[in-house]
């Protein structure tokens, strides 16, 4: 099976800094795929790479086995790859419908409003994404006016209403409460499984509540990839963390044997 993200040999420098090193990757159909590791691993750089939003300084992107290295940004769109950011790129003086209106007519390359029937259809559209990540009641509201984890469930109406094949999620639960990331969680669970999902996230908790397959970064090389239980069993992994990001290590610690009642 072909993967539908592959990467071979990426690696982005920064002058004498190795943001990206050498990584290779391939996201399977239909995978929940983490990307995680200590802070200023290189997982927010890997998905700007694989995204075009950064060119590499070596090495190749695939997309569905066809090299996308050299494409800009909204070429890779056009071929069904779409990211959110950290920070959320809306239009917060539109309201969400508008914010999500603009992203179907920029993919379908028209114009969403001059045209009625264009104008309706792109609203229809609009209106189905909204409805996915529960802000039909919202629509009308600013993007400036919504809360900060519906302004997250936005980011992801505007990906979703592109029609993605690929969805980039780059710490979708940045700055969340505990009930907005349960939300979220939710949220992705109902992205449909024919879209494809590769996301960059802190939360561990939420990783492994979410991922099928987790590649761990560290100093911006692949350090293992797997199951989260193969992760979660892995010394590397508890080694990398434990020396950065212990509050975190719990989500780490392997579960104590079953005993069998019978043998007490």
């Amino acid at each position: 099976m072909t993967a539908v993200l592959s990467c071979r040999n990426l690696s982005r420098r920064f002058g004498a800094v190795h943001a990206v090193d050498d990584v290779d990757l391939d996201v399977e159909p239909g995978a929940r795929h983490a990307l995680i590791g200590p802070n200023g691993a290189g997982k927010s750089t890997l998905l700007h790479l694989l995204s075009g939003v950064l060119s590499p300084s070596s090495g190749a992107v695939a997309l569905e086995g066809r090299d996308i290295s050299r494409l800009s940004v909204s070429r890779r769109s056009r071929l069904g790859l779409s990211q959110t950011f950290q920070h959320s790129l809306l239009f917060l003086s539109m309201t969400a419908r508008e914010n999500v209106a603009l992203a179907v007519a920029r993919r379908h390359g028209v114009r969403p409003w001059p045209r009625r029937r264009v104008h309706s259809a792109v609203a229809d559209r609009a209106g189905q994404a909204l409805g996915t990540v529960g802000l039909a009641d919202r629509s009308e509201v600013p993007a400036g006016s919504l809360a900060h984890g519906e302004r997250r469930q936005l980011d992801i109406a505007v990906t979703l209403a592109c029609e993605p094949r690929l969805l980039l999620l780059d710490e979708p639960a940045a700055g969340m409460s505990p009930a907005e990331v349960e939300r979220l969680g939710a949220l992705i669970e109902l992205i449909p499984p024919e879209v494809t999902v590769l996301f960059v996230e802190h939360d561990l908790e939420l990783v492994f509540r979410l991922a099928t397959t987790v590649t761990v970064l560290h100093l911006g090389a692949e350090l293992i990839t797997g199951t989260p239980d193969e992760v979660r069993a892995s010394d590397a992994v508890q080694e990398a963390y434990l020396g950065t990001e212990g509050q975190h290590t719990d989500l780490f610690l392997r579960p104590e044997p079953a005993v069998d009642p019978a043998s007490r």
